[in-house]
């Protein structure tokens, strides 16, 4: 849609001219693989690590759970979201690094999409979750846990090609 006459289009694609927010239109963009890697750190005492790292939490398998809900928690942003696209999610990787100088852990998430946007919210919304999740289980015995540091690693696909943090 053209901007109204007089206003120059907005450099957000989620707002029009007038300010207005709208879902940016795909339409006309090629369906191609996409990938997106995104990270998430849960900062956690010392105790609470040492648990976490000897699988000794009274709930479970801590880690085991937290990927779970990373993976559903990606096939959900759209609904989250409220400007994102669905997308054709084709993979969704979770895994954990444990870091005892944080203390902490790591989350990562790699997605892999073929549309016509790419997943790069799919990314960060599995990291996101799989770090609350991690919060949630632990909580009872560490209520000063911190979720930081979400962020976007790398992606590839699509118009603006591949981009990675720190090049």
């Amino acid at each position: 849609m053209a901007a109204p006459t007089g206003k120059k289009p907005s450099p957000l694609t989620h707002f029009d001219a007038s300010g207005a927010a709208h879902m940016v239109a795909i339409t006309a963009k090629p369906e191609t693989p996409r990938m997106a890697v995104a990270e998430a750190r849960v900062r956690m005492s010392g105790a609470t690590y040492k648990q976490i790292e000897a699988g000794r939490i009274g709930k479970g398998d801590v880690l085991g759970v937290a990927r779970l809900a990373g993976i559903g928690g990606a096939k959900q942003t759209s609904t989250l979201i409220p400007l994102c696209h669905p997308v054709r999610v084709t993979a969704v990787e979770v895994g954990f690094e444990l870091l005892p100088e944080l203390p902490g852990v790591r989350v990562w998430a790699t997605v892999h999409a073929h549309d016509r946007t790419g997943p790069e919210m799919e990314a960060m919304q599995a990291a996101t979750t799989a770090a609350l999740t991690i919060y949630d289980m632990c909580k009872a015995m560490d209520r000063s846990m911190e979720v930081e540091s979400v962020r976007l690693l790398e992606k590839a696909g699509g118009k603006s090609g591949h981009w990675q943090r720190g090049q």
